[in-house]
Parts: C-alpha cells; sequence; structure tokens
C-alpha cells in the first residue's frame, strides 16, 4: 500500500515574528508587566496532527494539520480553519494570536485560535476533500465544542466544509450541534450575512472613518488585491458606495482599467470560472504594479507579509484598509507612517466575519434566526463602535490606529486575566 505525504512548504515571511513584534511593542508602550507580554506572547494550547485520507485510487496519503488556541481569558476560542500549501505551525499561531486581539477590538466573547490543513485543494476531488475535512475534525474534536472552541472557514474552506465538521463532530457526540462551527450553509443553521461579513465590515469601517473626516468617497478609486471572500465582497460594497475599483488581483494575476471595473462582471465570471483568469475588462499588469498603483484606498485582502519594508515606499495609496490577516509588515508600517498613509489596521477592519460568526453562534445556542437586515445593522454597529473607541485612543494617545487597536485589545484581554487571576 503505497503512503504519500503533504509537508508545508516555508512561508516567504515569518508571520509569528510580526505577530511577537507587535504584541510587544504595544504591550510595552501600555505599560504592561513583562511576565504578562511573555504571557500574552505564547500559546495556551497548540495540537498538531498528521493523519491518513484514503484517495480515490486506494492510496494513502498523509497530511500534517494543526489547531492552536492562543487565550482563553474573555471566553471560548475562536478562529477558522484554513487548507492551503503553505500553512506552518508558526503561521497558525500568529493568527490565533490575531484573532484574540481581533475580537478584543470589537468587544466580542472570545478568546483567538485557528487552524490548518497543509493541502492543495485543488489537486482533491470533493470525495476526497470530503475525507480529510471529516478526519481533521475527528483529530481535533477534543478541542473544539460550542462552549470551547467554535472554528470557522478560512482560506479555501467554505460553507460546505464548516456543514462536515459540524455533522462529524455531531455523529459523535449522538446529536446534532449546530453550534460547534460558525460560516455554515442556512440549511443546518447558518446566519444570514455570513458570506460577505468580512468584507462588508471593512467597507463599514472606512465609511465610517470618511464620515467622520469629512471624506468624500464617491468617485475615489480603490485597488483590491485579492478576490477571494474578502477581496470580493470589499469590491463589490466599495462599488455599491461609488468608488472606482480600478485595480484587481489574485492568485492568477492582476487586472487594470482607469476608469473603473466592471466588478459586478468580474465578481460573475469568477463565480463561474474560479478566478479572474481570461476576464477581458481590463489591462493585465503583475501583483507588484497593482500594490503601487496611485488609489485613494488600497485593500490588501490576500496572504499575510503582502506590504513590506521592500515595497511599502511603492505605495501610493492615501489608506490602508486591511482585509487581510497581518499583510504589513512592521517595516512597512513605519515607512507608511513616515509617508502620512493611514492604515486602518487588520484586528479592526477584517473583525467583520468573526463578529458576524459570534451573531451566528448566538443564534445557535438560541435556536433562533435574525433576518439579514438585522444581522447587517448588529454588524454596522459595532463596527462603528469600535472604529470610534480605536479613534479616541488614537488621538488621545499620539498614537497609529494600529497602535490604538493594539493598545485597546491589550488593555481588555490584561484587564480578564488579572481579574480571573492565574490558577491554581
Amino acid at each position: 500500500m503505497a503512503v504519500t505525504e503533504v509537508r508545508p512548504k516555508p512561508a516567504s515571511e515569518d508571520a509569528l515574528s510580526v505577530a511577537l513584534t507587535q504584541l510587544r511593542a504595544a504591550g510595552r508602550e501600555l505599560g504592561l508587566a513583562d511576565d504578562l507580554i511573555e504571557y500574552l506572547s505564547r500559546p495556551q494550547r497548540v495540537l498538531s496532527v498528521n493523519f491518513p485520507v484514503k484517495m480515490d485510487d486506494g492510496r494513502l496519503r498523509m497530511f500534517a494539520g494543526y489547531r492552536v488556541q492562543h487565550n482563553f481569558a474573555r471566553g471560548p476560542a475562536k478562529g477558522g480553519i484554513r487548507f492551503h500549501p503553505s500553512v506552518t505551525m508558526d503561521e497558525v499561531i500568529a493568527l490565533a494570536m490575531w484573532m484574540t486581539w481581533k475580537c478584543a477590538v470589537v468587544d466580542i466573547p472570545y478568546g483567538g485560535a485557528k487552524g490548518g490543513v497543509v493541502v492543495d485543494t485543488k489537486a482533491l476531488s470533493l470525495s476526497e476533500l470530503e475525507r480529510l475535512t471529516r478526519r481533521f475534525a475527528t483529530e481535533i474534536s477534543l478541542l473544539i465544542g460550542p462552549e470551547k472552541d467554535i472554528p470557522a472557514p478560512d482560506m479555501y474552506t467554505n460553507p460546505q466544509i464548516m456543514a462536515w465538521i459540524m455533522d462529524t463532530y455531531s455523529m459523535h457526540q449522538g446529536y446534532s450541534i449546530p453550534a460547534v462551527v460558525t460560516g455554515k450553509p442556512l440549511e443546518i443553521g447558518g446566519s444570514l450575512g455570513r458570506s460577505a461579513a468580512t468584507g462588508r465590515g471593512a467597507v463599514d469601517v472606512l465609511d465610517e472613518y470618511a464620515r467622520t473626516k469629512g471624506i468624500r468617497l464617491q468617485g475615489a478609486a480603490a485597488v483590491v488585491q485579492g478576490f477571494g471572500n474578502v477581496g470580493g465582497a470589499a469590491a463589490r460594497f466599495l462599488h455599491d458606495l461609488g468608488l472606482k475599483v480600478i485595480g484587481v488581483g489574485d492568485i492568477t494575476g492582476a487586472l487594470y482599467h482607469e476608469q473603473g471595473l466592471d466588478i459586478p462582471a468580474m465578481l460573475e465570471h469568477r463565480d463561474r470560472y474560479g478566478s479572474i483568469e481570461g476576464y477581458e475588462g481590463g489591462e493585465p499588469i503583475s501583483n507588484e504594479e497593482l500594490l503601487a498603483l496611485p488609489c485613494d484606498v488600497l485593500v490588501p485582502a490576500a496572504l499575510e507579509n503582502q506590504l513590506t519594508g521592500a515595497n511599502a515606499d511603492d505605495v501610493k495609496a492615501k489608506i490602508i484598509l486591511e482585509g487581510a490577516n497581518g499583510p504589513t509588515t512592521p517595516e512597512a508600517d513605519e515607512i507608511f507612517r513616515d509617508k502620512g498613509i493611514v492604515v486602518l489596521p487588520d484586528i479592526l477592519a477584517n473583525a467583520g466575519g468573526v463578529t458576524v460568526s459570534y451573531f451566528e453562534w448566538v443564534q445557535g445556542l438560541e435556536r433562533f434566526l435574525w433576518d439579514e437586515e438585522e444581522v447587517n445593522r448588529r454588524l454596522r454597529q459595532k463596527m462603528t463602535r469600535a472604529l470610534h473607541e480605536v479613534m479616541e485612543v488614537a488621538e488621545r494617545e499620539d498614537v497609529t490606529y494600529r497602535q490604538a487597536a493594539y493598545y485597546l485589545a491589550l488593555g481588555r484581554v490584561a484587564d480578564a486575566v488579572r481579574i480571573r487571576g492565574i490558577y491554581p
């Protein structure tokens, strides 16, 4: 019986180093004790698994996967599961840490978690993907649960994969437990408004920021890197607000149109063909050129570490709205601050997804479904309130919005740790 193994590919940049640098800098500036910073810099639990999956041709392939729970001080762990060839344990630890701060910034009662499997889903059949998902769900079932750790979709996972995880967990328990995951299909307890929540929440933040600062968005130029669930939704809502989305990129390439791309047509093309490849409504450009386009708003909504010390000087945006987790390195942040570029940071701007996941979890526990208007209203309320709290801290402390968001998040988590105390 032949057995092959899929191992992680090394990341081009170390997301964990970025996450730790951000945490330690903010912790020192906030005056947190060194031992508390050290405590918050380490995940509370890390599960690493290696598991077999039977392929359609009868072979076994070994896959590596991880589930990390960073912190429980404010509530159950919450975070997505990504299926991607570049997944590493350090990346998952960094993402779990960012989830802790994200939940604290928007003030929802969760700690951070994250999961991942090292796999190229495009190389799997649907039945192979289901078997991989169910086996991974079984491997991490000792950690997850509706009161312990609630997974959600992330890169290359979707509502169907969440349905398989929910069903697998429920079969082990002997009854249906919809609140064990969020981002599920509506038919089995998902929430209206969840699929577009991250992109919608980011644009809600931008819209409120512009309104507060007297910035006119109608006719402004926007660039979106990443055209998946987050980037595609953000592009649609930017288009609906009246911005010209002049540049869009995904894993297959990037397109530019000075007068604005036809976003509804591009989304239709993406949904039909899986990417923007082959769309003929724009001029092909490189990802490097995409990030350097002169624009009013740049939305990095792809992988981590896209804006670095190597390319930050080339960025000509006035506002960076972070749709991805950790798209900007500390070196790039320094350059943007010196250039006067406003960064609306990831732990604020892309918290819409986990916010509506929280709403879905509450609905699952209550067995009561909210209508989409209610979900979107509550989402905007949460996002805009968090923005104003971050802006207030930034003005009072004379710091960037990222520093202010970290001050707010770390303060809330640190307070929870102090109040709960250290067991035993």
